[in-house]
């Protein structure tokens, strides 16, 4: 009986994140309010001793996963906020583009951009960004559609090959199925992916654009906290690679030097205080992942995940990544990946990288599929389901591609 409610209380949560355009209600506040109401409910009804003993047990355990996810996240969202309010981010847009450029070769500038963007920064800080740029540009409403289509594929895309990029990389990555040089060779196919589509959506293009430059101070201090974020980036990946230092040390570690750095250039002062950018971290997004872990802790508590490994066992592995890549178009990829993390599946590192990038960027397929999607249509006038749904066509022979790179490059290291 308690079993069926909690399923019950699941599925709630989930319609509620799927319907959160018609119900006007938060999903960070849906799942929140499920997942720990979920909890609660086990602690109710679990006899004393030890069934109860192992609720404790269990739950603790989750709340130790979120804490990492949570503080990793903080921690570089709160670089991406400093650099995005100083407007460094936009001044290397500016430096990079020239006055006068083609539309096809502005097509494939925005796609590197946010490729790279994206794997340094969350997808909805390098949605917000890149959007805003090709709004600034004034094209027409089609081909503004078309330059947007690209950035939601090209965002999701490039995030998946770095634990900083993308939430579902992040997740997979801590969980010891993947390694950091292992994720970075996904970059390769990812990438290949991105142009493809760019050059699809090249097609017909032949206008010029006038690019208006804006003129940003930069600043000594600026400079030095974007060199420490690019540091700690590579100090993470070169620390775990070499000794197996947690991601969130070394964020942490960088975090704290950016802090005493802005000290030490006067920047933390009363009007501008550096602590205050933690405030700016999209928190909703960090509740989000909060409810949504703790739902799917609840469902490996009471073993319905079960279900999913039985996909698995009925069809080859590679198959059922696909199928769940196509799945996150749909559902969202963090409690679909979180829900197989959970689940106990074992895997080759191979299929789990097919299965990173399948999360990663499945999402890209339908315009509600990914943050990318959702945020970049409430900012662009015309861009609904249904003109999103023109390059559908387009999306998926991306995604087929850069899939089946990224399985062709997992068996080869795994052969090696």
């Amino acid at each position: 009986m308690l079993s069926s409610i909690l399923i019950g209380l699941a599925l709630i949560a989930l319609l509620g994140v799927i319907f959160e355009e018609k119900t006007h209600v938060n999903k960070a506040k849906v799942t929140l309010f499920f997942g720990t109401l979920s909890w609660v409910l086990l602690f109710v009804f679990s006899s004393p001793g030890e069934e109860r003993g192992l609720v404790i047990e269990s739950l603790n355990e989750n709340i130790a996963d979120i804490a990492g996810l949570w503080i990793f996240l903080v921690a570089a969202m709160t670089f991406v906020a400093y650099l995005n309010k100083k407007g460094m981010i936009e001044t290397l847009i500016y430096l990079v583009l020239p006055a006068r450029i083609s539309e096809r070769a502005l097509l494939f500038l925005t796609a590197l951009f946010c490729f790279v963007f994206s794997s340094l920064a969350d997808n909805i800080t390098a949605t917000l960004v890149s959007i805003t740029l090709i709004l600034s540009l004034r094209l027409d409403a089609a081909k503004t559609i078309k330059f947007a289509t690209l950035v939601v594929f090209a965002v999701n895309s490039g995030g998946v090959a770095l634990i900083t990029g993308d939430v579902t990389t992040l997740m997979i990555f801590l969980a010891g199925k993947v390694k950091i040089l292992q994720l970075l060779a996904l970059a390769l196919p990812a990438f290949a992916a991105v142009m493809l589509l760019a050059f699809m959506l090249s097609i017909g293009m032949s206008g010029e654009v006038t690019v208006t430059k804006k003129r940003t101070e930069v600043r000594g201090v600026d400079v030095a906290i974007a060199l420490i974020f690019l540091g700690t980036i590579l100090s993470t990946i070169a620390g775990n690679f070499f000794f197996q230092i947690p991601p969130v040390l070394t964020f942490l570690t960088g975090l704290s030097i950016m802090f005493l750095v802005a000290r030490f250039f006067n920047e933390d002062n009363d009007t501008d205080p550096i602590l205050e950018y933690v405030r700016q971290v999209e928190f909703e997004t960090l509740f989000f992942f909060l409810g949504i872990l703790l739902l799917v802790g609840m469902l490996k508590e009471i073993q319905v995940l079960d279900g999913l490994v039985r996909v698995y066992d009925m069809i080859p592995a590679v198959a059922a990544n696909y199928l769940m890549g196509v799945l996150s178009a749909a559902i969202d990829n963090v409690p679909l990946t979180a829900a197989l993390l959970k689940s106990g599946l074992v895997m080759g590192t191979a299929e789990w990288m097919v299965l990173t990038y399948a999360v990663g960027v499945g999402g890209s397929l339908l315009v509600i599929g990914s943050a990318a999607g959702i945020v970049a249509m409430s900012k662009v006038p015309g861009l609904t389901f249904g003109s999103y749904l023109k390059y559908f066509l387009f999306l998926f022979i991306a995604f087929n591609c850069g899939f089946a790179g990224v399985y062709l490059l997992g068996q080869l290291m795994a052969a090696g």
